[in-house]
């Protein structure tokens, strides 16, 4: 599939509260033609974008997402934490996200949140029914570290693009995760990557996307070994080692 170079992280998460819908528009404004979001559970199964397990990081709540529902969860700001300007910003359901994500022609890496304790299979089983006809499938891969949702989900939608992540190491047995799950791309900690994994992937005609890349100077020498495409806070960190940046965001978006 046709990847961008740059994909933001959590929505756009340097310029507004991450996994939100404001954050959402501000990709799209900024020219960004695909993002990277996470989706979990609430107790009453409602899929919501969202990365911890808890709202205390990012809302005025210190809930768990498997203690409240959607109402309770809707109820606290998830916005103000970040700025003043995003006060009232509410938790965002999966269903509204596809919708603005469609709306705004946007790709997405929607990841399958696996958290400790969480049931893989029900989370895997109440999202993808929701994927089908949501988004073209060239502008949408969903991702998890947790092998058994991948593998559910290929059971579920095998026409989908799966993307397989690993937090830390990629692992020996990485090749073998890929072909089991049929997977489109591996999703890789660029600071724990090895020249000889990109080979591998370029030999596989997998692509190879690695998070989060917030140092553009660090990360310049993968770029010539033939890394695909980064995660990123803020794509425009990049500008400076771009000599076509703004061109190339405009042509990106376009093709998406």
């Amino acid at each position: 599939m046709l990847l961008p170079r740059f994909i933001a992280h959590r929505g756009y998460a340097a310029v507004a509260p991450e996994n939100t819908l404001s954050a959402i528009k501000a990709a799209a404004e900024a020219g960004i033609s695909w993002i990277e979001l996470e989706v979990q559970l609430l107790a009453d199964g409602t899929p919501i974008v969202w990365h911890d397990a808890h709202m205390a990081r990012c809302s005025n709540s210190r809930a768990f997402l498997q203690e409240i529902t959607l109402e309770e969860a809707q109820r606290f700001d998830v916005g103000g934490w970040f700025s003043a300007d995003f006060n009232g910003e509410r938790i965002a359901t999966l269903k509204e996200v596809l919708g603005l994500v469609n709306t705004l022609d946007l790709g997405l890496i929607l990841e399958l949140k696996v958290s400790t304790a969480r049931n893989p299979i029900r989370l895997t089983e109440q999202v993808i029914p929701l994927l089908h006809d949501s988004l073209p499938k060239e502008r949408l891969i969903v991702a998890s570290m947790n092998q058994d949702a991948l593998y559910r989900a290929r059971h579920l939608a095998p026409e989908l693009n799966l993307g397989i992540r690993y937090d830390d190491k990629v692992p020996r047995v990485w090749r073998w995760d890929v072909e089991r799950i049929g997977a489109a791309c591996l999703i890789a900690n660029w600071e724990n990557l090895y020249p000889a994994i990109v080979e591998e992937t370029q030999q596989m005609a997998l692509d190879l996307i690695c998070y989060t890349v917030n140092d553009p100077k660090a990360f310049k020498p993968w770029w010539k070994l033939g890394v695909n495409s980064v995660i990123t806070d803020d794509p425009t960190l990049f500008k400076s080692f771009e000599p076509n940046f703004a061109r190339r965001l405009k042509s990106e978006h376009a093709l998406g």
